[in-house]
């Protein structure tokens, strides 16, 4: 189709705020599904993404409309993920598109991830129509939505198109702004083939499949391709688009979007946002690509040490469909053999987790997670670490960097004093305060990411009994009073139990870890000291008990001095004991604490 009857366009919402249920409206409005075939979140394909109600990996779907002037339009909707984790999935996809449809829900407003969502439409330069869904609820505030549109986001709320996905209301309106304000996709000029890729899967019987879209010449079955970064020569297999499901096509032209396969193996050779271009005369790469870097790294290993084979296999099955996820082996005393993950962030690390024990059945535990330090050593060398094994001696340190995010929190008026409380004890630093309607309010702060790792979420909606939510974005390194804490049963140092803290958190972290070993190891037949310790100084300790048996039982009066003696004797071998006893801590002990540090 001839570029002028082309528009590629996007959705961005909060999570909820009916960004899947629009698109079933709009498969369903343009005739691309048939109604028997209709279910409900058509473009979310996991288990999982139906359940929680998110969209985890984006979905392209090609469209045919017929406008009220009579001439058909390819519409190519480019579903994204919602969630920062995987904010740089989005950015390429936006890149992709020259419009979005921005969806404000009509009871609850803006929200944190509404704002960071059009923060990176308007950093692609795209076209935005507003649209306030969910106007049949009861207790929806049209003014409010639109009110907050002008105030938090800048963008004329007489644009806006009231719509109810779920009743139909609007759909119309909505298809003929598409066609209306998203302007038409132009060819850039280059000098030969130039395609973005936004995304990735792994077939089964045709190997990778890479999504594209063509920014200019076209792409046909039995061309020679570059991909620029990887520096691979491919041969194109076939093409097409989707509708939902993959249909081949003869080819694809300037503005389309669609896949493409071509005999590649593994995943790890495709990057998101690489440019495919012609070998022979290759075209400049297209801006903004970056190699994706884990943020959050855990470990993973089984609960049973026969499953270590199965894992592996498991794991690299996994990777297969999202090349984000890294891994290495790894092994330790407690736990045994298993693999040391990187993530994009919290929600991929769960969902990652979640699958595991899904889909392949496995049992794991999964250690503290942790993020990637960077330490600067007093001989200039700069590393950067990720596990607390891997930090060198303290005598060599110079600096440690921590990873900071920019955080958005939105709450209720009346719940800011307890959480400017909640960023403070996570070392934040909050920078403005907005008033964004009678109700609510936006902080914006500069937080360590290592903070926000385990409660924070948890803790906002608890706060705001569910009404707060959060966002963020990375921001770079900074440098931080980082120490090394150590947990020592009956002086041996235990690794799975180490982590990196702020010196000013790491006794009130040791002292928990210590509580809780005590409560979980056996009580020996001497005393085993659990102690916390930064380098060599001890900051919290606690002892379990010895078992002690009654040597005196058998005397029946007689002198003290006996009793004495046998008392004496008992306390010597004790002593012996401790010397040269070793205490062996079960699994379930090393799993319990790993739960719940």
């Amino acid at each position: 189709m001839d570029a002028a009857h082309i528009r590629n366009f996007s959705i961005i919402a909060h999570i909820d705020h009916g960004k899947t249920t629009l698109s079933d409206r709009l498969l369903h409005r343009t005739g691309t599904v048939a109604t028997r075939d209709m279910s409900d979140q058509m473009l979310d394909a996991m288990d999982l993404e139906r359940e929680r109600g998110i969209t985890i990996k984006a979905h392209p779907v090609t469209m045919l409309y017929t406008a009220k002037n009579g001439e058909t339009y390819e519409l190519n909707l480019i579903d994204t993920p919602g969630h920062v984790d995987f904010a740089y999935e989005v950015s390429r996809s936006l890149s992709a598109c020259e419009g979005a449809l921005l969806i404000v829900d009509a009871a609850q407003g803006v929200e944190a991830q509404t704002v960071a969502n059009v923060h990176l439409a308007m950093k692609q330069g795209l076209f935005i129509i507003p649209v306030i869904n969910k106007i049949d609820l009861p207790h929806a505030n049209i003014d409010m939505a639109k009110q907050q549109l002008e105030d938090i986001l800048a963008i004329p709320s007489d644009d806006a198109i009231l719509a109810s996905a779920k009743e139909g209301i609007g759909i119309e309106d909505i298809l003929e702004a598409i066609v209306a304000r998203v302007p038409a996709p132009k060819p850039t000029g280059a000098p030969s083939l130039q395609a973005l890729i936004f995304d990735s899967y792994f077939d089964t019987y045709k190997g990778v499949v890479i999504l594209v879209r063509v920014m200019h010449g076209e792409l046909r079955p039995g061309m020679q391709v570059k991909l620029l970064h990887s520096g691979k020569n491919v041969e194109v297999k076939e093409v097409g688009s989707f509708r939902p499901k993959p249909y081949v096509r003869d080819k694809l032209e300037v503005g389309e979007t669609g896949y493409i396969t071509a005999n590649i193996k593994t995943p790890r050779e495709v990057k998101v946002g690489d440019t495919l271009t012609d070998p022979r005369n290759p075209s400049p790469e297209l801006p903004g690509f970056q190699e994706i870097h884990p943020m959050v790294f855990s470990g993973i290993y089984p609960i049973n040490t026969a499953d270590f084979e199965g894992l592996k296999q498991a794991v690299a099955k996994l990777q297969l469909n999202d090349s984000a996820l890294t891994f290495q082996t790894e092994s330790s005393v407690a736990l045994g053999f298993g693999f040391r993950c990187g993530f994009l962030g919290l929600l991929h690390m769960e969902i990652v987790q979640e699958r595991l024990r899904r889909e392949f059945d496995m049992d794991i535990i999964a250690t503290y997670p942790s993020v990637v330090y960077r330490v600067r050593k007093t001989d200039g060398v700069e590393l950067e670490v990720d596990n607390p094994a891997f930090l060198p001696d303290g005598t060599y340190i110079e600096t440690i960097f921590e990873p900071m995010v920019k955080s958005f929190v939105i709450c209720p008026g009346e719940n800011i004093g307890d959480m400017m409380s909640l960023i403070s004890e996570k070392r934040g630093v909050i920078n403005t305060t907005e008033t964004l309607d009678t109700r609510r309010v936006m902080l914006t702060c500069k937080i360590p990411l290592n903070e926000i790792l385990i409660d924070f979420h948890d803790r906002i909606k608890s706060i705001t009994r569910g009404y707060g939510s959060m966002d963020y974005e990375p921001i770079g390194y900074e440098a931080s009073d980082m120490v090394k804490l150590d947990m020592l049963v009956n002086a041996e140092v235990m690794d799975a139990f180490s982590s990196l803290v702020h010196r000013s958190k790491a006794e009130a972290r040791g002292r928990s870890i210590a509580a809780k070993l005590k409560e979980v190891i056996p009580r020996q037949q001497f005393q085993v000291a659990i102690q916390a310790a930064i380098g060599g100084k001890v900051v919290a300790r606690e002892t379990v008990s010895a078992i002690r048996k009654d040597v005196t039982a058998k005397c029946y009066g007689g002198d003290i001095s006996r009793k004495r003696k046998l008392l004496e004797k008992q306390k010597e071998g004790k002593k012996r004991m401790k010397a040269v006893g070793s205490v062996d801590i079960p699994q379930e002990a090393f799993i319990e604490v790993l739960k719940t540090s």
